[in-house]
């Protein structure tokens, strides 16, 4: 067997808010054949089995009594190139972020707007990650799963995936597919999103009239290095809570006492609020309890300051929810997969 198979190996490396806790068994799949030697082993030894790419959107609360794999295959290839549109595949172990450059440098645009944020290829699609205007679903073009039921490959589509805001089929069914690569569509001639306005506004800054492609992945990684911390200094994962999505009438209600309240209507009728701008009003922008606290700068990044456990982390997210729920009378929903 090639699949190296650890006992009591601590999660702290993998997981980016930080936290110390153990895993039963740990285990890092670097092909295809590790995956079902992992699947194998489990089984084998009546153990439940949990895959993990770069730990970016996840809240450890204790000792985790599984076979944790950790996906680090490696591999990008370009699957189509008519002149104009590129399908190109990614193994899912691939940082998410290097992918997206390595797209720029191939002269490839689409991913631009997801620049710098962290993870891996194969988690991308969990929960339709998304920034700045653009979701996964708007580049997808077709991913390959494992199921972890029949231990057979199928191959995805766009329909399929069920893509939402920030969900997808395989959120919706934990534990049944296990992604193994992913291909985006992406494009030679350049069809830039640049209705956010900060995104706009950092290229005039820059004095850039035309910009290409990497001009936003550069601005907009600026943009994100202001706003959020990096999780090697300090430990976070990013967003923490959803964006809600709420009827309009309480939107009407609340623009009574919060004439400042950002909303953003959306196709269905009912209106998406910002939750960083409820969790500012609310107070925490900045509050800390021991090493657990809400980041001083973006009131959406809960922090590990040091020492933090998970339960700390989620005692004080559930503060959060308790008290925006009453104030606004808005229920916020946790991003992060918590074990």
């Amino acid at each position: 067997m090639s699949l190296q198979v650890r006992p009591q190996v601590s999660l702290k490396p993998y997981n980016s808010f930080g936290v110390d806790v153990q895993a039963r068994l740990f285990a890092e799949a670097h092909s295809d054949d590790d995956v079902r030697e992992a699947l194998a082993y489990a089984v084998q030894h009546d153990v439940p089995l949990l895959v993990i790419g770069g730990g970016s959107n996840l809240l450890l609360t204790a000792d985790i009594q599984s076979l944790v794999l950790r996906m680090a295959t490696r591999g990008i290839r370009i699957l189509n190139d008519d002149g104009s549109k590129v399908v190109i595949e990614a193994e899912a172990g691939e940082p998410w972020h290097p992918f997206v450059q390595h797209t720029l440098a191939q002269g490839l645009s689409g991913l631009e707007n997801l620049s710098l944020i962290p993870g891996t290829v194969g988690a991308a699609p969990m929960q339709n990650i998304g920034a700045y205007g653009v979701e996964i679903k708007d580049v997808f073009a077709g991913l390959t799963a494992l199921d972890r039921q029949t231990g057979e490959l199928r191959d995805f589509t766009l329909q399929e995936c069920n893509f939402a805001y920030r969900d997808s089929l395989f959120k919706q069914a934990p534990g049944r597919w296990l992604i193994l690569r992913v291909r985006f569509a992406l494009d030679r001639v350049e069809h830039l999103h640049l209705e956010y306005g900060p995104v706009r506004q950092r290229l005039t800054e820059q004095g850039i009239d035309h910009p290409t492609a990497t001009d936003v992945s550069q601005a907009i990684c600026s943009i994100r290095n202001e706003k959020l911390p990096d999780p090697a200094v300090l430990g976070n994962a990013g967003s923490f809570f959803k964006n809600p999505l709420v009827p309009a009438a309480l939107v009407t209600r609340l623009k009574v006492e919060y004439p400042d309240l950002v909303a953003y209507a959306q196709p269905d009728g009912r209106m998406k609020l910002a939750a960083g701008w409820l969790i500012e009003r609310a107070g925490w922008k900045g509050f800390r309890d021991a090493d657990a606290g809400v980041h001083k700068l973006q009131a959406l990044v809960l922090v590990n300051y040091g020492s933090a456990s998970g339960l700390q982390l989620l005692n004080l997210a559930q503060r959060i929810q308790k008290d925006i729920s009453q104030r606004f009378q808005v229920d916020l929903e946790m991003e992060p997969n918590q074990y």
